[in-house]
């Protein structure tokens, strides 16, 4: 039995992105800049992280709380062992329509297949440039693009479809990714989503002159492959999408900054040590761990998470201004996972 519930602003809970860990083997300037994120940093001890047993349950409760989709992040999801037990866990679980994961791809052609025979439906890949010398820059390891191409491929020959790459586009930084992108992998029926940089945590030096609209991407794109405004899949989309004209698939664009989404957001976040945080932007989250590994049964638990989400009212982008002269402080993106 569900228990459908709603935020003080009548959303309601349908997703839940779990961030299964915190390391990563990147160290991407608008996530882990490596000045912050050095060799010697310390991320959550292992006894603090969430099992698979605990995530399995947790979810569980979720979809008694009406959650249908269910995305598994980082850091990098793709560095904690045996990944595909988790996958196969979740699959399992009657209610969810939607069980994908985002990964920067550098493991993804070694584990394409077994994450597709484990039960994970689609996937998502960020790469912000083809371009090895700008990519190398962004992923903040010198890393080039070819591992990450071949994980792609991989994804594509295991069925791991529709496939989705994730772009933050910054200014004076990979602009010319735009089109690249859009060019390379139209033909392959894959779907470029292009995010505006965003202010996420308080660690990455965000500035708004770095940010490129969805506008302008729109319009560099279209100049080149004309573009036409496609409706949402369902209520609460995070893209804005667009099709190619000439029936060769689409592009996605997410606007934060510009065109803030906040009024449909039905999105809550568990952070690798149990914390359901309800925005991207948030400051702090609630402990779902604690009281579970306290002894809480799974009607408490369904209890605890409804009121969590009833008394939400973020909507930080719709307020950003304001709210950045509070210097309120954020969660870090790698905590929970974007």
């Amino acid at each position: 039995m569900t228990l459908p519930v709603l935020d003080t602003l009548s959303r309601p809970l349908r997703d839940v992105r779990i961030s299964v860990t915190d390391k990563c083997n990147f160290r991407c300037p608008y996530c882990m800049p490596a000045d912050i994120y050095g060799e010697d940093y310390q991320f959550a001890p292992k006894a603090d992280v969430l099992s698979y047993e605990e995530i399995e349950r947790l979810v569980r409760v979720f979809v008694r709380a009406g959650v249908e989709k269910v995305r598994l992040t980082g850091g990098e999801p793709l560095v904690r062992r045996d990944l595909t037990t988790l996958i196969r866990r979740l699959a399992a679980i009657e209610g969810i329509e939607d069980l994908t994961l985002t990964t920067n791809g550098w493991f993804l052609a070694g584990m394409a297949q077994a994450l597709r025979d484990a039960g994970l439906r689609r996937i998502t890949v960020s790469l912000d440039s083809l371009d090895d010398a700008v990519f190398g820059r962004m992923n903040g390891r010198g890393y080039g693009t070819r591992q990450v191409l071949d994980g792609i491929e991989a994804a594509l020959a295991a069925g791991l479809a529709p496939l989705k790459i994730n772009c933050v586009v910054k200014r004076g930084e990979n602009e010319d990714a735009i089109v690249e992108l859009a060019r390379y992998f139209r033909p392959k029926g894959v779907i470029v989503r292009y995010i505006e940089y965003m202010d996420v945590g308080t660690r990455n030096r965000w500035r708004r002159e770095d940010v490129v609209s969805s506008r302008e991407v729109v319009e560099r794109i279209d100049a080149v492959f004309p573009l036409e405004p496609a409706q949402p899949n369902y209520r609460g989309e995070v893209a804005e999408r667009y099709r190619y004209k000439d029936g060769a698939g689409e592009i996605g664009v997410i606007s934060s900054i510009t065109q803030p989404f906040c009024g449909d957001c039905s999105r809550a976040r568990l952070s690798t040590d149990g914390q359901l945080i309800t925005c991207l932007f948030a400051g702090k989250g609630t402990s779902l761990r604690d009281p579970m590994r306290a002894g809480a049964s799974d009607a408490e638990l369904l209890e605890l998470a409804g009121a969590i989400w009833g008394r939400r009212t973020d909507r930080y982008s719709e307020e950003r201004e304001s709210l950045q002269r509070l210097r309120s402080p954020k969660v870090e993106m790698y905590y929970i996972g974007g």
